[in-house]
């Protein structure tokens, strides 16, 4: 197969700038951002470290979100803890329930960006 991966995440804001602020402050992506160690940031891309990206249509119908959303983001981080403790002191509220993790997936919680737009932060499993 030819494609390598996601190149890219567009969706409409009601003011671009301020959530691009808010994604680049708070979680550390978008535009400049570097996750991998030695990278190179530049005014397009978050350059981002490899890894599982899970891609996965859901029924019409799934409260798994809001109904009146299209998409969920899904963001692969490590140290789950520490970024809520972070976001916590922002003022961002957090949804934790005990059902979203298990020993085979990880451990999951779940934040809104300041238009309502759902934002599940996975932590994967460690590697045996």
């Amino acid at each position: 197969m030819p494609v390598l991966g996601i190149g890219g995440l567009f969706f409409r804001a009601q003011d671009p700038d301020a959530l691009s602020a808010w994604y680049r402050d708070h979680l550390g992506i978008g535009a400049g951002c570097v996750a991998t160690e030695g990278a190179t940031p530049d005014q397009w891309s978050w350059q981002t470290e490899g890894g599982p990206v899970v891609f996965a249509p859901f029924q019409q119908a799934t409260d798994y979100f809001a109904a009146d959303k299209q998409f969920m983001l899904n963001l692969r981080v490590r140290d789950l803890d520490s970024l809520l403790a972070q976001l916590r002191a922002a003022g961002v509220d957090i949804i934790t329930k005990p059902e979203w993790n298990a020993p085979s997936t990880g451990q999951f919680a779940r934040i809104h960006d300041p238009e309502g737009n759902a934002i599940e932060l996975w932590e994967p499993p460690v590697a045996a």
